[in-house]
């Protein structure tokens, strides 16, 4: 069935990334129709920083938990804590926080379908045909197809938007994600874990070239891993961390896997009347999987683009979404990337990794870069100092814990 309405732009995933696509567009006055399949939940830690809170009007009735630390645990157990000095990281539960933004859209005037996106064709005169399958329909000639002058592909790391339309997004490389939602221990039984600290494992035994985490989510808490490698088995990582850490004994509400992509694709339009955003263009942070945050400014762009091609009919517009975003942050993504594949190398290098971590500079910086999602120019001594003590980590000058082992005696 063809609908013979022209949308100005339909949206394909109701992610973060689409769903503010699909907002910032409506608002504009545009005839939006926001396609997603219901049901579906990503694995995420479920971190968004202050700048994604005051930037996307995250309220505080959406935020289940805020992080005031995070925990780095090396290969030997030791471990690094990190309090972020006056301030704090939200937590969301994807499933909610997911439906919320759509339900944002819908309010902005977006229309909403629930449904598997096909295939996408033209018709006649050249526009785009978007063919999907409702939701609950198993039956291919139930196809709905609608018209859009521009179409968003915001269908996650695997999209299949992108491998139809885009050229080498079907190359692009991704790290195999899990994790088990399970209630929260009870104060008396936490060990531990503690509902406002983030915990990150950096030992090969539970990813040898990711990392593991124990993010609270309030009333939940997120147990997961991550991996590049094949076979690697993710289940049992998972088992062996809640094991350790005393939450086997907890309840497990739900398990969730998908793909994580490591780079942003090199192109992330047709050159015609299609542009991606969010997972689908590869905008998740390297060595930290970061990607609530870039997806929401990945969609920001992308319904920006889309806006300036709908006024001019030039489809170079839709080349600026890219743009724009690597000149925000491409810097960080290629620093972020040289660190997650020289320090998660292995367990030796995750040691020192993790002990440099130790330093008050490290740490300062590193709050400031994510709060703020800003590279820290300000302190040029402090950069100076991190640079002297990681090469003399790198050299072997200084062994991992040696300041902590001085401060002891």
């Amino acid at each position: 069935m063809t609908n013979s309405e022209t949308y100005d732009a339909v949206v394909i995933g109701g992610g973060p990334a689409g769903a503010t696509a699909a907002t910032d567009l409506a608002r504009c006055g545009r005839r939006v129709l926001l396609l997603d399949r219901p049901g579906r939940i990503k694995p995420c830690g479920g971190a968004i920083p202050p700048k994604a809170i005051e930037e996307f009007e995250i309220p505080d009735a959406q935020l289940v938990a805020k992080i005031h630390s995070a925990r780095m645990v090396a290969p030997s157990e030791r471990f690094v804590d990190m309090p972020i000095d006056g301030g704090y990281v939200g937590m969301v539960d994807r499933g909610p926080f997911d439906e919320w933004l759509r339900g944002r859209a819908a309010s902005a005037g977006a229309e909403r379908a629930d449904g598997s996106f096909r295939t996408l064709t033209r018709d006649s005169d050249g526009t785009a045909l978007v063919n999907y399958l409702p939701a609950g329909s198993e039956d291919r000639n139930a196809l709905v197809s609608v018209r859009a002058r521009a179409v968003i592909g915001a269908d996650g790391a695997m999209s299949a938007v992108a491998k139809q339309c885009v050229p080498g997004a079907k190359e692009l490389p991704h790290v195999a994600a899990y994790h088990e939602i399970i209630r929260a221990p009870a104060a008396n039984d936490a060990g531990d874990f503690d509902p406002t600290r983030c915990d990150v494992y950096y030992q090969g035994k539970l990813s040898p070239d990711f990392y593991a985490w124990i993010f609270p989510h309030g009333e939940t808490v997120s147990v997961g891993v991550g991996t590049e490698l094949k076979g690697f088995s993710l289940h049992a990582a998972v088992d062996q961390l809640r094991k350790e850490t005393g939450l086997d004994r907890c309840e497990t509400l739900r398990r969730e896997g998908a793909p994580i992509p490591l780079y942003p694709l090199k192109k992330w339009d047709n050159g015609r009347d299609l542009v991606l955003a969010g997972d689908a263009a590869g905008v998740v942070a390297p060595a930290s999987g970061e990607g609530i945050y870039y997806a929401l400014v990945g969609g920001r762009l992308a319904g920006e683009a889309v806006e300036a091609f709908l006024a001019t009919g030039n489809p170079k517009a839709l080349a600026s979404a890219r743009q724009r975003f690597m000149k925000a942050h491409g810097r960080v993504f290629f620093i972020l990337g040289i660190m997650q594949r020289f320090w998660y190398k292995n367990d030796k290098r995750r040691e020192r990794f993790v002990s440099i971590c130790e330093d008050p500079d490290v740490q300062h910086l590193t709050w400031e870069a994510y709060m703020h999602k800003r590279l820290v120019k300000a302190k040029p001594a402090a950069h100076l100092r991190i640079f002297l003590k990681d090469t003399a980590h790198l050299l072997g000058i200084v062994s991992p814990w040696q300041k902590a082992a001085r401060r002891a005696d």
